[in-house]
């Protein structure tokens, strides 16, 4: 049976959708933008906004025992895709090598007035 996740570790969700799905041996997490979930706020700039959404993804996976070694796969979404020079800076200080599988792609915006979203999933 599918588990849902839940933690106060990462924003809670702004719609009907979950945190997180733990389907066994694979977690499925929702995308995350640069809130705070202590405060509830939108941190300012990409590079603020991106270690933020990478600090909310790290509360996910400790929430289910994982780090970002479980990290399989991700996708980033950027509201300026010339911004990605400097995500992919910042996204190295989170992930290793090997690191996941990755898509990144540029949109014309994001739920909150966001500047990056990234949607991860995980293996056990």
């Amino acid at each position: 049976m599918n588990k849902v996740v839940k933690t106060d570790k990462a924003p809670g969700a702004i719609g009907p959708y979950s945190q997180g799905i733990d389907i066994g041996n694979i977690v499925f997490f929702s995308g995350q933008i640069g809130l705070d979930p202590a405060t509830g706020k939108m941190q300012e700039g990409i590079e603020a906004q991106t270690h933020q959404v990478l600090k909310n993804i790290k509360g996910l996976l400790e929430s289910q025992g994982l780090t970002f070694a479980n990290v399989v796969k991700t996708t980033c979404f950027l509201e300026n895709i010339d911004n990605f020079k400097l995500v992919n800076e910042i996204y190295a200080q989170y992930f290793v090598e090997p690191f996941p599988a990755r898509s990144a792609v540029g949109i014309d915006r994001l739920p909150a007035g966001a500047l990056i979203e990234i949607e991860v999933i995980a293996s056990k």
